[in-house]
């Protein structure tokens, strides 16, 4: 049921993701661009590892996603270019289908089942 109320939202054009700041504990909200695909979320970071949101994850995985009007709590991970080659791939294509662009870092967003 899960997967059916977040494949609804696919075709939405923006989330709202919320993760914490490093060095200030406070909540950070950003609006960007995602891809679902198999059951994730999947966001790019322009910036790759400069992006403060991103260097926020790599601190505290865990993240607050808000599309539309549903909310999750999640945990996230930036993909390894080697080690998720054929992932990192097919995300870029997905993104590029949907905004003629999928540059930059993928970002995994795992929502609890």
């Amino acid at each position: 049921m899960f997967d059916t109320v977040l494949g609804s939202l696919a075709d939405a054009q923006v989330l709202y993701l919320t993760t914490i700041g490093r060095h200030s504990g406070r909540t950070r909200t950003i609006e960007i661009w995602f891809t679902y695909y198999d059951g994730k979320l999947y966001l790019n970071a322009e910036r790759a590892r400069n992006a403060n949101w991103v260097r926020n994850i790599l601190y505290n995985p865990d993240v607050h996603v808000r599309i539309k009007e549903q909310q999750f709590a999640g945990r996230a991970r930036a993909l390894d270019r080697q080690a998720d080659r054929a992932l990192w791939d097919t995300v870029a294509d997905l993104s590029r289908q949907k905004y003629g662009w999928g540059e930059g870092l993928p970002v995994e967003i795992t929502l609890p089942a």
